[in-house]
C-alpha cells in the first residue's frame, strides 16, 4: 500500500510544479500586471486614459536604451519597469501609441538619431556613454525626455503623459506670473560673478515646469493693464501691491481672466523685507479692496497655528509650520481630490462671506485643534506658542475658489495717476490720455482661486535637489505635494485638468497617523506639566518676595537679607522636589511613548513579514484538515 502512495505523491508533487511553470509561462506572456499597492502606484491613472482616449492620430514612441555589459544593474530593472508601462500605455490606447526600442551603441545609427530626436547620453569613466530616453512624436510635433533616471520613478507617468499631451494638444495658453519675488530667478552682473565668483538664482522649480506646459509672460509689479494674452495669471506675494495694480488685476478678472493669488501672512523666505532670525514685521500681502469687495478678508497680521498638522523642521517642532493630514483637502474638488502631503509655513486664513453671485468652496482647511497667533510669536517663540495654545474650535479656510460672476472693486473707475514727483515742473508732465471707462461686472461667471501662503512654492520648501548618480548635473524632485498642488490649481483654471489625477500620484507620502497622535497626546501632556511646573516656579518666587519684604520691613541687617530664613529654605525645598517629580513624570512619559511607539513599528513590521506566509499556511492547514476529514468520512 505505501508504494502506490509514495508514487502518487511524486506524481502530484511533478504535476503540481509542472502547472507552475506553465503559468508563470504564460502569465509572462500576458501584458497584464496586477497592483496591489494602495494607491494603485503601477496602475494608469484615469487622467492618462482619458488622455488616451482622445487620441485619433498614432503617436510614436522611440525609447533608446543602452543595452550591454555597462548598463548598471539598477538601470536595467528600471528600464524594464519603462517598457512595462509603454506597455500599457500601448494597449489603453489601442494601438495608437506605438513603441519602436533602440540600442544607441558608439557611431550608429541609433546613436545619430537619439541626438536629433534631443535624447542625451550620460558619460561614463571608460568614455561611453549611457542612454535611457524617449522621444515622442506626432506628425511634425516631437517632445523628448533625455533621460529617465530612477530617482524620478515616482514621476514617470506624469512625464510620460505630459510629452503625449505636448505633441498632442493645441497652441499654449498663455499664463503671466505677477510677483515681487525672484520666481523667474535673478542675474548677477558680469563684473559681480567674477569677483564673487557666483552664478545668478536659478528660476523657481514652478517658473520651469509652467515654461514646459505654456507660453510663460512676466508681469511687473507697477503693471496698469494686464495683456490681452494672458489667459491666466499667477500672482505670488502681491505685497504693497498699488492701487493702479489692483485695478489692472480688478478688469483682467472681469473681462474673463483667469486668477491664482498666493498670499502670505509672514512670506518668511522673502530676502527683501526678512529681517534677524528671518522674521518679516513688514512682509505681509494682501489683495485691498480686490477681497473686499469679493466678500473676503485675509488678515496680514496672524498665522494659523495648528496643534494636529504641526510640522517637525530643523529647529524642532512648530506649531505654525502645517504638514496638512487628509481632512485638510475638500476630495470632491478636481484640484484637491489628490492631493496630499502639502507643506505651508506659516499661512493665513481667509475669513467673510462671499458677495452676492460668487460662491465660495474651501480647497484646503486647518483642523478645528488650531488658533491664530501672531506671525512673530509662532516664528521666534514656537515652544511659547505650545504653552500656551487654546484651540478656537475652528476649521480656517487656508485656501479657497472663488466662483461667479465678480463685480468691480473700482465702480467709481481708475484710481488717479500718482502726483508729479517733487522737483518736476507741471508744465512737463505730458497730458494723460482720456479716462476709458472700465467694466462694471464681469460678462460670464469667471474663477479665482486664493491660497494664504507663498512660501509653499519656494524651492527651500517645494523641491530637493540631489546629485544626479549617473551624471548630468543636479536633479530637481518634489519634496512634497506643493509643486502638484500649485499645478493642478493652474490645470484647472486654464481648462485642461487630465492631468491632474497623474500629477497628484507623485507624492507618496503616508505618515503614520496613530504615532502622530500618540505624539500629540504626549506633548499634550508635557504642556500641562509644564505649565503646572511654570506657576508653581511663579507662586515659590511671589512667596520668596513677600518673605524677603517683611525681613526688610522688620530692620534686619543688610548683610542678614541674603541668608535664607528656615521659612524660605523650607518653600525653596519644596519646590525643589515638586521640580525634580515633574522632572522625572517628563521622562516617564517620553519613555513611555517611545515604548509605545516602538511597539507600534515593530507590530507592522512583522505584520507586513510574517502576515502573508501566516495567511498561506494557515489556509494550507484548513485544507489539509479538510482533506483528511473526507477521506475519514469514506
Amino acid at each position: 500500500m505505501k508504494k502506490p502512495t509514495i508514487l502518487y505523491s511524486t506524481l502530484g508533487v511533478a504535476a503540481v510544479f509542472l502547472i507552475l511553470v506553465a503559468v508563470n509561462f504564460l502569465a509572462g506572456r500576458v501584458p497584464q500586471r496586477l497592483d496591489l499597492t494602495a494607491e494603485k502606484a503601477y496602475t494608469l491613472s484615469a487622467g492618462t486614459r482619458a488622455i488616451l482616449a482622445k487620441l485619433d492620430t498614432p503617436v510614436k514612441v522611440r525609447l533608446y536604451c543602452t543595452r550591454n555589459e555597462n548598463m548598471p544593474p539598477q538601470l536595467k530593472l528600471y528600464a524594464q519597469q519603462v517598457e512595462d508601462l509603454l506597455n500599457e500605455y500601448r494597449q489603453a490606447a489601442k494601438g495608437l501609441v506605438e513603441i519602436q526600442k533602440l540600442n544607441p551603441e558608439p557611431d550608429s545609427d541609433a546613436e545619430d538619431s537619439a541626438k536629433l530626436d534631443g535624447v542625451e547620453g550620460q558619460p561614463l569613466t571608460n568614455g561611453e556613454r549611457l542612454y535611457l530616453g524617449l522621444s515622442v512624436s506626432m506628425l511634425d510635433q516631437k517632445e523628448a525626455i533625455p533621460f529617465l533616471s530612477p530617482d524620478r520613478e515616482r514621476l514617470l507617468e506624469y512625464d510620460l503623459s505630459r510629452a503625449i499631451t505636448r505633441v498632442t494638444g493645441a497652441r499654449k495658453q498663455v499664463v503671466g506670473v505677477m510677483s515681487p519675488l525672484p520666481v523667474a530667478g535673478m542675474q548677477m552682473p558680469p563684473m559681480m560673478m567674477m569677483q564673487m565668483g557666483q552664478r545668478g538664482q536659478e528660476p523657481w522649480a514652478l517658473y520651469s515646469e509652467l515654461r514646459r506646459d505654456y507660453t510663460v509672460k512676466q508681469v511687473e509689479m507697477t503693471a496698469t493693464a494686464i495683456p490681452d494674452d494672458i489667459n491666466l495669471l499667477v500672482l505670488i506675494h502681491p505685497r504693497d501691491l498699488s492701487e493702479n495694480a489692483q485695478y489692472a488685476i480688478d478688469q483682467f478678472v472681469l473681462r474673463g481672466g483667469k486668477l491664482l493669488a498666493f498670499l502670505d501672512p509672514n512670506a518668511v523666505l522673502d530676502r527683501a523685507t526678512a529681517g534677524m532670525g528671518g522674521y518679516s514685521p513688514t512682509g505681509g500681502s494682501n489683495l485691498g479692496k480686490l477681497l473686499a469687495a469679493w466678500g473676503l478678508k485675509f488678515d496680514s497680521t496672524q498665522v494659523v497655528a495648528d496643534m494636529d498638522c504641526m510640522a517637525r523642521t530643523n529647529r524642532g517642532r512648530a506649531p505654525g509650520v502645517l504638514a496638512l493630514n487628509d481632512s485638510a483637502f475638500a476630495r470632491d474638488d478636481v484640484v484637491t481630490a489628490d492631493a496630499s502631503d502639502l507643506f505651508l509655513v506659516f499661512p493665513g486664513a481667509f475669513s467673510g462671506t462671499p458677495a452676492q453671485g460668487l460662491k465660495e468652496t474651501v480647497l484646503l482647511k486647518s483642523s478645528k485643534n488650531a488658533q491664530l497667533v501672531s506671525p512673530m510669536s509662532a516664528q521666534m517663540s514656537p515652544d511659547d506658542v505650545i504653552k500656551e495654545f487654546v484651540p478656537a474650535n475652528t476649521e480656517f479656510p487656508l485656501a479657497v475658489r472663488l466662483t461667479g460672476k465678480f463685480k468691480t472693486a473700482f465702480p467709481e473707475g481708475a484710481p488717479k495717476a500718482a502726483d508729479a514727483k517733487e522737483g518736476e515742473k507741471k508744465e512737463d508732465k505730458k497730458p494723460e490720455p482720456p479716462a476709458v471707462a472700465g467694466l462694471k461686472e464681469s460678462a460670464q461667471e469667471n474663477t479665482v482661486i486664493l491660497v494664504g501662503d507663498s512660501d509653499m512654492l519656494q524651492n527651500q520648501v517645494a523641491v530637493s535637489e540631489q546629485q544626479n548618480p549617473f551624471g548630468g548635473g543636479r536633479m530637481v524632485l518634489p519634496a512634497n505635494g506643493n509643486l502638484a498642488f500649485a499645478q493642478n490649481a493652474v490645470e484647472a483654471l486654464t481648462g485642461d485638468s487630465n492631468l491632474i489625477a497623474v500629477r497628484s500620484r507623485t507624492s507618496r507620502d503616508r505618515p503614520f497617523t496613530v504615532v502622530q497622535r500618540m505624539q500629540q497626546a504626549a506633548e499634550a501632556s508635557y504642556r500641562d506639566k509644564i505649565r503646572d511646573l511654570e506657576f508653581s516656579l511663579t507662586d515659590t518666587q511671589r512667596k520668596l518676595t513677600e518673605l524677603q519684604q517683611r525681613r526688610q520691613a522688620s530692620g534686619d541687617k543688610s548683610a542678614q537679607r541674603f541668608i535664607l530664613s528656615p521659612e524660605q529654605q523650607t518653600e525653596l525645598e519644596n519646590f525643589r522636589k515638586t521640580e525634580a517629580s515633574v522632572k522625572m513624570q517628563l521622562k516617564e512619559v517620553r519613555r513611555s511613548l517611545r515604548a509605545k511607539t516602538d511597539a507600534l513599528e515593530n507590530s507592522l513590521k512583522w505584520l507586513n513579514i510574517a502576515g502573508m506566509p501566516a495567511i498561506v499556511i494557515a489556509a494550507g492547514v484548513s485544507i489539509a484538515l479538510s482533506q483528511r476529514k473526507k477521506a475519514a468520512a469514506k
